[in-house]
């Protein structure tokens, strides 16, 4: 439960700019601190709580860092709490669902892009959650609470994967998670290997070395990893963080905001969290292992939405977790992230024999929408959300439960999306998904307030073979582009520390049928996939010189169409060209209209976002871009 709130700073939101009929917001900073019961047995599932120091009632404490915009005027606002799950200490909020800037400190008009959550009149909070999240340029993070035994420190063998310019800049020294108990090399082995399935390779002692307890380096110094190998060091760690804390602590805090008599959001009669792929996971974890009852016994979240989890889980509450850890068919593969059960339905594991969903049917389980784009049926299992284990069959999801595929969108598609390679072979996927999800928020918010279902599930069917495994999509020879026909394998594997992979009892993945195109024909058709001037691909393929030929990390793939068609004969491209599918500009637009029209209909896009298509349409033909 949270014991106190210290508010360290209260201003006007933009200036005291108003929007809509919310009026003027303010930003609420400050601290939560509680405290936790170890003995309750909806704190029981956290590892290691037992092993925490407690204060003088036998409670653990805990402190975590809160930021909450609200309207200035409480009688102005909808009722609805929006609880953003922050993404490695990062609010997503406005760039990854509002079209706004990257920035994670909301301050400016300019930060908030469309704002359509304030007006709305929503309440909009975030927390701590990660006490490794980094607190710089407005980084959200908690207190570290590490558990012990009889007051001695835990030393354990754990396993550290190590990889250079992939996830984070390319660099000379890598940083362990967690502190070496002891720097002699003769307690550890560090092995390399260049893709993750090839054998593992061991790195002598006189070819690498600790740097401090936290970090090693290889040798001699200036030597540089290469550049995506896979680098494995198995090391004595100590000092294990209770990491668990981090999901009562998001409980403890939005049931404090909804019932505690003297809260500072002011009158909330609903809240929704929502979050974006490590938050997804976080989101999904959440629901699953029952911290959505609070301790007094009432639902925390009556409405949640996960966006690009695929059917992952979040690598937090383990002893020497790693939360920021994703599994990829390259690199992490072997993390505690797919495991069963995936599906909010109720199914059997083919493995195991256990019967399992994702949602408890305790009476606390909130209404969930799912969201993925085409990269989580690549890279996530994301089919698995909707099929059985061994992709035999469809399955229904409960009524409370909905799942939908967004075209042709790679993992972290937004508004700030370019077609920039990186180190992928293809251009990267330029497509932004986010009028989707403002649309499926809204949609929640209603189904939470007023019982009005959201729209059916979209997602590839086995039953109507749109749901195809990788080799089969029908995807078109396009000049020029690399293509992948393998996902990621999910496979049972075991201790995390010491995989044994088993690939004879994986799961069967399947990912979306395309057209004559190579656009996915299953989900959410938004206009750039129906009516298209590009090919939008959720995979993509490493170059050189990296793992060249290996599933990009999160990456999709954007192939333009020929203008003409002597440009498209000339360069052997067999989609037809914008001169052909497109003869005017007005057909062109009256075609995005219809789409829009459709999507707005099914309540899967919002008004104002159907106007903003058919506006860019209009401009595209007016600048002759067709």
């Amino acid at each position: 439960m949270i014991t106190t709130l210290d508010i360290k700073q209260i201003e006007p939101l933009a200036g005291g700019a108003e929007f809509g009929a919310a009026g003027a917001f303010e930003r609420v900073i400050g601290t939560a601190r509680g405290e936790l019961d170890p003995e309750d047995s909806l704190n029981r599932v956290i590892v290691n709580l037992d092993r925490a120091p407690r204060n003088a009632l036998g409670r653990v404490e805990y402190e975590t860092d809160f930021f909450m915009l609200r309207p200035v005027d409480p009688g102005k606002g909808s009722g609805t709490l929006i609880y953003e799950v922050v993404n490695r200490g990062k609010k997503l909020m406005f760039s990854g669902f509002q079209d706004g800037a990257l920035g994670n400190d909301p301050k400016e008009l300019r930060d908030l892009g469309n704002a359509l959550f304030l007006r709305r009149g929503c309440t909009l909070v975030w927390s701590g959650w990660d006490p490794d999240a980094p607190r710089a340029a407005g980084g959200m993070s908690m207190k570290s609470v590490i558990a012990t035994e009889n007051g001695e420190s835990i030393v354990r063998t754990i396993r550290e994967e190590l990889v250079s310019g992939n996830r984070f800049p390319p660099t000379e020294v890598f940083k362990l998670s967690y502190p070496a108990s002891t720097l002699d090399q003769s307690q550890a082995r560090l092995t390399t290997r260049r893709h993750e399935s090839d054998p593992r390779v061991e790195v002598p002692a006189s070819q690498w070395c600790y740097v401090d307890e936290r970090s090693i380096r290889l040798l001699p110094e200036g030597t540089k990893p290469g550049p995506g190998w896979l680098y494995e060091l198995h090391y004595l760690a100590r000092d294990p963080k209770v990491l668990g804390i981090g999901f009562a602590a998001t409980r403890d805090v939005v049931s404090w905001l909804r019932q505690g008599s003297a809260s500072p959001a002011g009158k909330i009669d609903a809240a929704l969290i929502i979050g974006r792929s490590q938050s997804g996971r976080f989101i999904r974890n959440f629901i699953s292992d029952g911290f959505n009852q609070d301790e007094n016994g009432r639902r925390v979240f009556d409405g949640a939405l996960a966006h690009i989890a695929g059917i992952g889980r979040i690598f937090l509450n383990h002893a020497f977790g790693q939360p920021w850890r994703t599994a990829s068919r390259h690199e992490d593969h072997y993390v505690p992230e797919n495991e069963f059960p995936f599906s909010a339905t109720r199914m059997k594991d083919p493995y195991s024999g256990r019967t399992a969903s994702l949602l408890r049917r305790d009476g606390f389980d909130p209404l969930l929408i799912e969201t993925n784009t085409s990269t989580e049926y690549w890279q996530k299992g994301a089919s698995l959300l909707t099929t059985d284990p061994l992709a035999t069959r469809d399955v229904r999801l409960p009524p409370g439960a909905r799942a939908y595929l967004i075209a042709g969108t790679q993992h972290g598609g937004s508004a700030a999306s370019t077609t920039e390679h990186g180190n992928c072979a293809n251009p990267n996927n330029p497509h932004n998904p986010s009028a989707v999800l403002r649309a499926l928020v809204v949609a929640l918010d209603e189904w939470v307030h007023d019982g009005k279902p959201p729209p059916a599930s979209r997602v590839p069917r086995i039953r109507d073979g749109t749901a195809v495994p990788a080799d089969a999509t029908g995807f078109p020879d396009i000049p020029g582009m690399t293509v992948t026909t393998k996902t990621n394998a999910i496979a049972p594997f075991g201790d995390w520390v010491h995989p044994a992979p088993d690939l004879t009892r994986a799961c069967r993945t399947l990912v979306s049928k395309v057209d004559a195109d190579g656009n996915e024909v299953a989900g959410i058709r938004l206009p750039d996939i129906a009516v298209p001037l590009a090919t939008y691909t959720g995979w993509n393929v490493f170059a050189e010189p990296w793992v060249a030929g290996e599933l990009g990390d999160r990456d999709g793939s954007w192939s333009p169409f020929a203008k003409t068609r002597a440009e498209r004969k000339a360069s052997g491209d067999p989609r037809r060209s914008l001169k052909e599918r497109y003869p005017t500009a007005d057909g062109y637009v009256r075609k995005v209209q219809r789409v829009t029209d459709r999507l707005v209909r099914d309540r899967l896009l919002l008004a104002e976002d159907a106007e903003a298509y058919v506006a860019a349409a209009r401009r595209r033909a007016e600048e002759g871009l067709l």
